[in-house]
């Protein structure tokens, strides 16, 4: 069981920046970040794997946006960050962190590959 605490969403003007964390206790191959706007379909953000750290994005928010991770060395807490910046009104949204432990998560992440999920933080870019 992987527990997930987001933190960190607000609201900023079009060009500002924002940093998104994620507390997440337990095991997980690999965490990503997605979004949804109101009436709109949940959308990948960001993925990255536990072991080696390598994130990808979606082509949205390449060049903006950087995913990272800092773990603890018994995954009893490892934390990862969505840090955003060059942000833009159409970046509106509730983000949520969530987590895989199954051992598979592809590059285009893709929501069906994560089986917990955090409760959602909102962004607002204003212009």
């Amino acid at each position: 069981q992987v527990q997930l605490v987001e933190s960190g969403g607000g609201s900023v003007q079009a060009g500002g920046s924002l940093r998104l964390s994620c507390a997440a206790s337990g095991y997980t191959y690999c965490m990503g970040w997605f979004r949804q706007a109101p009436g709109k379909e949940r959308e990948g953000v960001a993925v990255i794997y536990t072991v080696g750290g390598r994130g990808y994005y979606a082509d949205s928010v390449k060049g903006r946006f950087t995913i990272s991770q800092d773990n603890a060395q018994d995954n009893a807490k490892n934390m990862v960050y969505l840090q955003m910046n060059s942000l833009k009104p159409e970046d509106t949204a509730t983000y949520y962190c969530a987590a895989s432990s199954g051992g598979y998560c592809s590059t285009r992440v893709e929501s069906a590959d994560f089986d917990y999920w955090g409760q959602g933080t909102q962004v607002t870019v204003s212009s």
